[in-house]
């Protein structure tokens, strides 16, 4: 993504090799920016920032517990619980997204 090759030029950490194109690198997964001398024009992408959150969809839920499990004991082993509708599990995994 765009937002991950906003690195300070003085932050970059070389991700290619000396004369590499701009094609090359991003096919290699890197950023490219050439308008900053004697810094690397090749460099690491930010990490990608994810978080967790509880699916709203009841019917893609993907079981985490076992039948009668209590909420408690569901949010210690880091997983959703929501005890509704019937028929689906009530406790269940995140999902991890992109912010």
């Amino acid at each position: 993504a765009k937002c991950q090759c906003k690195v300070a030029p003085k932050e970059r950490k070389n991700c290619g090799y000396p004369g590499i194109s701009a094609v090359e690198c991003k096919r290699i997964g890197c950023c490219f920016n050439s308008s900053v001398a004697n810094v690397s024009w090749c460099y690491s992408p930010k990490a990608k920032k994810v978080k967790k959150v509880c699916p709203n969809d009841p019917y893609t839920r993907i079981n985490c517990g076992h039948p009668g499990i209590k909420a408690k004991e569901c949010t210690r082993k880091g997983c959703c619980f929501k005890a509704h509708p019937a028929g689906v599990p009530w406790c269940f995994y995140h999902r991890v997204m992109e912010e």
